[in-house]
């Protein structure tokens, strides 16, 4: 049986996959990576991580700043920093099904920042 990490990562997945032009490819190490035109947008994963974990990086450009003082958050390099890229971590204590709206939230956020515009204004305009 998948633990909740596991179910959450395959939920965020196929959102994210719904999302136009989308594909997931292999990252590096353990990492899977969501694209949209082979631009990257989100990744899960993090190295050696169990699997009642999930680390998630996304792009945030309008709510990098709300979201910093979140106990799932972690901090990056002073280049995710710069680039507004955030991770949250969710160790096995954390109850991650509870945030799937919110995660979801921050995929198409992601997902807006990276496509190429055409693709973002697709998808603002029909609310998808």
């Amino acid at each position: 049986m998948p633990t909740p990490h596991q179910q959450a990562e395959a939920a965020l997945t196929a959102y994210a996959l719904s999302l136009p032009e989308t594909d997931l490819a292999p990252g590096w190490g353990e990492t899977r990576y969501l694209r949209v035109r082979g631009k990257g947008f989100a990744v899960f994963g993090d190295k050696a991580q169990a699997p009642d974990a999930l680390t998630l990086t996304v792009k945030l450009p309008i709510s990098y700043e709300m979201v910093q003082d979140l106990p799932f958050m972690r901090q990056g390099s002073p280049w995710y920093r710069e680039n507004r890229w955030a991770i949250a971590h969710f160790g096995p204590e954390d109850d991650i099904l509870a945030e799937l709206d919110t995660l979801k939230g921050w995929v198409r956020q992601s997902y807006v920042a990276m496509a190429p515009r055409a693709l973002s204004r697709l998808l603002t305009e029909t609310g998808a």
